[in-house]
């Protein structure tokens, strides 16, 4: 592609760097200049083109400077109006030249007019266009001519075997697919009999072909690193069941039939001889700990280390506390290693993880720091894991001591992943689902209440702790400054301490020592604090089964996934909870629908969804989207039969036709799927 420095520039912020990706930048809508209607037939709405003669031009203030036009044909007339124009426009529409238009018609205070529309002089009788007109993404000084010129020039220079067939016949015959290269120019060259409408909503033949071979390549590329990760070697975990039999003894509860599925697959993969790499997903509350829990039994068991790395101190200081008090009476020492511990602590610490005296390992990011070195490591768990980046996950990995071998891995989410998602951007993990909660959980009421009638949530908060139950009031996020969000904290602490003079308050934020978040901590969960201030540190693992009531103040700032981690903060014992989302009004649109969504529902699945209709992929997949390339043709949500049999094809490709699986590939990704090797 012989281009300027200046125009190469502007071509690769649209990510275009060579013919194939020119090719594959395929249009955003077609606009229809095949067609003339005339003035008076012309339908209200849609795109349309007219033609007619210029009887009037004339520049008005009414209320805003702007151009105004009147043409006229023998059916009729249309106004057209420009709100921003230049000098030179004047003298263009002029009167007694004939123009041809296209855009939308309306009716306006002028009668049925076009506002901006696409023109141009010609003479009468002038012919069509031969084919529907692409629009493609572009970018601020390149014009839709020079890339339309560029694409045409790439499809006719570029070498045959890079546009060739990468699906055998047997398959495209199968799945009804059309050819790939006839539907790349159907879809940058559309005949004037091509239907409009199936090409704008992407729903054309054409448009499917595309899109099969987008998600393919995906497939393809998450499926093939799923096997080679395969052909490493991990420790085999034999089920020896010994310990956890003992531990499940020891429980005043039974596991839940999903919790149980869920240990059974798991501990079936860590028998096997190759890297167990496990998604656990389950809503707020539904008892992944436990499950996690009996995973480290089994690699404890047969003499190995396990390590439980939590994105927060806090939550990773709840699980220390609620494993070793399982663990310990097994006889199993439980270590604890964050950022914060004193450095003689520290020591100690690493000394036992590097002797092998501490088969758990609990903490932070702290854990895949350079210092830290397991002398057995046969398990890895990542809780939250969305919260960590891809090269942390895999310098954790790194960590086993034994070269020819990896550890096995199980990442926790409470975010739960909609099927659609974890179908497409997962597709390179086994996944486990618990989805249902333990018994005996009462759901929590969603109540959403104007910031003015912040006296009715006084009331609740006092009703509530005169009962003996403890409140969270969570302060807004303000995502712009950490320093603002503490202060807005702080405030709001002092004030409601004027408010409730009765109450004993606590305040718990990011930027509190350790030692000081630890003892509150402790004060509310042993009761001694009975409403607790706190900005959204609280958002995963606080457990505190007396807490009853949460108050969510500007819940309209917040998405969706954490108002629900944070509702989920309630409702942990046997009583009903009451979860209140204060907002401010107006509220956008968006923030209208995300209320109405967190009100609506309590399943987390089914949120997520709603999550993924509203936002899209890219915000949802947090850390775990870096280097992942975003589809840029599929929907997940309409597409999700292309996507069940992209899954299919994948495998059939790898299996029976793997260079035509290699160049698949190398045509949709290139280089975008090195990420996957971790």
């Amino acid at each position: 592609m012989t281009t300027s420095a200046t125009l190469q520039e502007k071509l690769s912020r649209l990510g275009i760097r060579n013919e194939l990706d020119l090719v594959l930048h395929l249009p955003l809508r077609y606009e229809d200049e095949t067609h003339l209607f005339p003035i008076r037939d012309a339908p209200h709405g849609p795109m349309v083109q007219v033609e007619g003669d210029i009887v009037h031009t004339e520049v008005v203030m009414r209320p805003k400077r702007q151009l105004v036009c009147r043409i006229e044909d023998s059916s009729g007339d249309l106004t057209i109006r420009f709100l921003n124009f230049y000098a030179s426009q004047i003298k263009i529409l002029a009167t007694e030249k004939r123009v041809r238009l296209l855009g939308e018609i309306r009716t306006g205070f002028y009668g049925a007019e076009m506002v901006h529309p696409k023109y141009r002089i010609v003479r009468i009788g002038e012919a069509l266009a031969e084919a529907m007109t692409p629009v493609y993404p572009v970018t601020a000084g390149l014009t839709q001519r020079t890339l339309s010129k560029l694409i045409r020039q790439a499809l006719t220079e570029l070498q045959q075997q890079l546009l060739s067939e990468t699906l055998p016949d047997s398959i495209r015959q199968h799945y009804d697919l059309a050819g790939f290269h006839q539907s790349l120019l159907y879809l940058h060259f559309p005949p004037p009999e091509a239907p409009v409408k199936a090409l704008q909503a992407r729903t054309h033949p054409a448009w499917r072909r595309i899109k099969f071979d987008e998600l393919l390549a995906q497939q393809l590329s998450m499926r093939f690193h799923y096997r080679q990760r395969r052909k490493r070697t991990a420790p085999a975990l034999s089920q020896r069941q010994c310990l956890v039999r003992q531990f499940l003894s020891r429980l005043d509860f039974t596991l839940t039939d999903a919790q149980q599925k869920a240990c059974d697959e798991i501990a079936r993969d860590l028998a096997l001889p190759y890297p167990m790499q496990r998604l656990l997903q389950g809503d707020v509350g539904s008892g992944k700990t436990i499950v996690a829990a009996i995973a480290a039994l089994q690699a404890i068991e047969n003499g190995y280390q396990a390590a439980f790395m939590a994105p927060t101190e806090i939550l990773a200081e709840q699980h220390q506390q609620k494993l070793s008090c399982w663990f310990e009476p097994l006889g199993i020492r439980v270590a604890w290693l964050t950022g914060s511990q004193r450095k003689k602590n520290k020591k100690a610490v690493l000394t036992e993880v590097a002797l092998g005296a501490a088969p758990l390992v609990i903490g932070t990011h702290a854990i895949f720091q350079d210092q830290v070195i397991f002398q057995r490591l046969g398990l890895i768990i990542i809780d939250e894991q969305h919260r960590f980046g891809v090269q942390q996950r895999l310098a954790l990995r790194m960590k086993a001591t034994q070269s020819d071998q990896v550890p096995h891995q199980l990442m926790m989410t409470a975010t739960p992943i909609p099927r659609t998602l974890s179908m497409s951007y997962f597709a390179d993990l086994d996944i486990s689902v618990i989805d249902k909660p333990p018994p005996g959980r009462s759901p929590v009421i969603t109540k959403l209440i104007a910031s003015n009638r912040r006296n009715e949530v006084i009331e609740r908060i006092q009703h509530a702790c005169r009962l003996g139950k403890q409140v969270y009031w969570v302060c807004p996020l303000i995502e712009e400054s950490e320093v603002l969000q503490l202060q807005a904290a702080q405030e709001t602490y002092e004030t409601l301490r004027t408010v409730f003079p009765e109450l004993s308050l606590g305040l718990l934020h990011g930027r509190l020592p350790p030692p000081e978040k630890n003892d509150v901590m402790t004060r509310f969960k042993q009761g001694e604090i009975q409403l607790l201030v706190a900005t959204t540190v609280i958002e995963v693992g606080v457990d505190v089964p007396n807490a009853s009531l949460m108050v969510i103040e500007n819940a309209e700032h917040m998405g969706l996934s954490q108002l629900h981690q944070l509702r989920g903060r309630v409702g942990r014992g046997t009583e009903a909870s009451i979860c209140i989302l204060m907002f401010q009004q107006p509220l956008s649109e968006v923030s209208r629908k995300r209320l109405k969504i967190i009100f609506e529902h309590t399943d987390g699945f089914e949120i997520a969804r709603q999550d993924l209709l509203l936002r899209g992929p890219g915000e949802l997949l947090g850390a775990r989207q870096s280097g992942i390339p975003m589809l840029r043709f599929a929907d997940l949500e309409r597409d999700v039969d292309l996507i069940a049999a992209a899954q299919m094809v994948a495998n059939e490709l790898l299996d029976a036709y793997p260079e035509m699986a290699q160049q698949h590939m190398a045509r949709w990704l290139g280089d975008k799927s090195e990420f996957l090797r971790v």
